[in-house]
């Protein structure tokens, strides 16, 4: 398929235009796309997508324009091509004009699928984001100061209990191998089942050892197949592929009773898998009471402009400290050999970010930390840790009984760096109850970043410093708020899959950030500039 091109020739008399241009508040998203698509999203910044042989694309910079509107008002791709085709508004922005002659053609919601896909195969997937924030930048919009948090994005599947899991994951692979090896691969079931239907096998559900010889059955066919896989060479990457989801199902889930018979384990894997549709969906939490299946959106906005300089998207089970290098790599990451990062560089979270490696990667870059820190904490309202004296410089610690004692270097361990072991201390200890209620006595551990953890619990309790975060910190939850306000595409993920998901959300915050331009009503050539050079 050779590279569309749109037509630069737009009818002035065209009624269409004539009427948007009249009615169209001048920072109306589609007043924006109308004076910019050109300068944003030229069909040239998409050349490389197609090919110079076969019949013409719908010019790129249309699609685009259709792709940021969707995204912006939730539609499914059926409704963003019917949006497109009808609605006055959409065809101004992409430069589309009225119905009269060729102008009148619409296009197939399929051509949104394949655009989305020649994106996430390309060298450059992020294009249109990048090309937002290049606009950003050079309206001067964009400070030192960023603003992180994370949301939760629901999963597009239905989670699935284990019986299912294990059934789905042995159709796939049944499926996957193909028809003379699924022929030989069902010699070795014995269940009796054919996996063929997703519904449930008929069973008593409320007689438990029926319950447990349908999952022990159905188990025992997935180790079967496994076994009768094991050692071959040159599989196909799709066979191996269902091997490991196999795999991984029946590990995570099952354990073998002193019977021999293998049960639903009463534990919940660390990294569970809950889903063989999207197998990269996890279960999350936001609190300790609200919990989530699917993903996790990260975002860092730019908390004076309220544009979103960078997102990621992770698994709904990873913490929000993982993520955050990538979301600040514009601060920490050199323009230049030359470029230093500036004194009034400063990065805002709440305390999921106070974590000591973020602190540590802030100080090194001298970065501001303006993130907050939990206070140490105790089982029933025994001394936490900050009424402990730790001085790090001798090494000691020095309980509130005044006694010291030297700290004993961890080796080894990632987050701890030694620890103070009272042990006999404790045994006549007046303030043993307020203290500990072990046998052996209480013990202090130090962590690997003890110096940035400690300082930043002093730094907060300073009223500037918490008046400065109040009024600074509360903006990217109200971002998060925009992205989020429609359900398909906002909060319900619209897609299957890491990459997929992670590339949906960029483009929202791509949608996002180009309705921010228009709001602040940057129409002037001289305020955009070219974003694409």
């Amino acid at each position: 398929m050779t590279l569309g091109r749109a037509s630069q020739q737009l009818d002035l008399l065209d009624p269409v235009s004539r009427f948007c241009a009249e009615t169209l508040a001048a920072n109306s998203i589609y007043a924006f796309l109308h004076d910019h698509r050109d300068r944003l999203f030229p069909d040239s910044l998409f050349a490389d997508l197609f090919a110079q042989v076969g019949r013409r694309s719908v010019p790129p910079s249309v699609v685009a324009t259709v792709m940021v509107l969707q995204r912006l008002e939730g539609l499914s791709d059926r409704e963003a091509v019917d949006r497109f085709a009808f609605d006055v508004r959409w065809r101004y922005a992409a430069g589309a004009g009225g119905w009269d002659g060729a102008s009148r053609a619409g296009f197939a919601h399929t051509v949104l699928v394949d655009m989305r896909e020649r994106l996430r195969r390309s060298a450059n997937p992020d294009r249109i984001f990048e090309v937002a924030l290049a606009a950003a930048r050079e309206a001067g919009l964009l400070g030192r100061r960023r603003v992180l948090d994370s949301t939760p994005l629901y999963d597009a599947v239905a989670t699935m209990d284990t019986i299912t899991l294990i059934r789905s994951a042995v159709r796939g692979l049944l499926t996957a191998a193909g028809r003379d090896l699924a022929i030989e691969l069902r010699a070795v079931l014995t269940s009796g089942d054919d996996y063929a239907s997703t519904a449930k096998p008929v069973v008593d559900w409320d007689d438990k050892t029926a319950r447990e010889a349908l999952i022990d059955s159905r188990a025992r066919d997935g180790y079967a197949l496994l076994a009768a896989l094991d050692g071959r060479k040159k599989l196909p990457e799709a066979v191996t592929e269902a091997m490991r989801l196999v795999a991984t199902v029946l590990g995570q889930d099952l354990e073998t009773g002193d019977d021999g018979v293998l049960r639903i384990a009463r534990k919940v894997a660390a990294d569970r898998v809950i889903s063989t549709v999207d197998p990269q969906a996890r279960h999350g939490h936001k609190t300790s009471h609200r919990g989530f299946d699917g993903y996790k959106g990260h975002i860092a906005v730019d908390p004076d402009s309220e544009i979103i300089t960078a997102t990621e998207v992770t698994a709904g089970n990873t913490g929000d400290a993982g993520p955050a290098a990538g979301l600040i790599a514009d601060l920490t990451t050199p323009a230049s050999d030359q470029d230093t990062p500036r004194a009034d560089a400063a990065v805002y979270g709440d305390s999921a970010y106070g974590a000591g490696e973020v602190l540590e990667r802030l100080h090194t870059a001298g970065i501001d930390a303006k993130t907050k820190v939990q206070p140490p904490v105790a089982p029933r309202g025994k001394f936490t840790k900050d009424q402990f004296t730790i001085d790090l410089a001798a090494g000691t610690v020095t309980c509130p009984n005044q006694v010291t004692i030297a700290i004993r270097p961890i080796t080894g361990h990632d987050r701890h760096a030694g620890k103070a072991d009272f042990g006999r201390a404790c045994t006549d200890c007046p303030l043993r109850t307020q203290c500990t209620e072990s046998k052996t006595g209480r013990q202090i551990t130090i962590s690997r970043w003890e110096t940035h953890l400690t300082t930043a619990r002093t730094r907060q309790t300073d009223p500037a410093w918490r008046a400065d975060y109040r009024a600074t910190r509360p903006k990217v939850e109200r971002k998060i708020a925009h992205l989020m306000r429609r359900r398909h595409g906002g909060r319900r993920a619209r897609m299957r899959g890491l990459l997929r998901v992670a590339a949906d959300f960029k483009l929202l915050a791509a949608a996002t950030n180009l309705a921010r331009l228009a709001t602040l009503n940057l129409t002037g050539s001289s305020q955009l500039g070219r974003a694409h050079a």
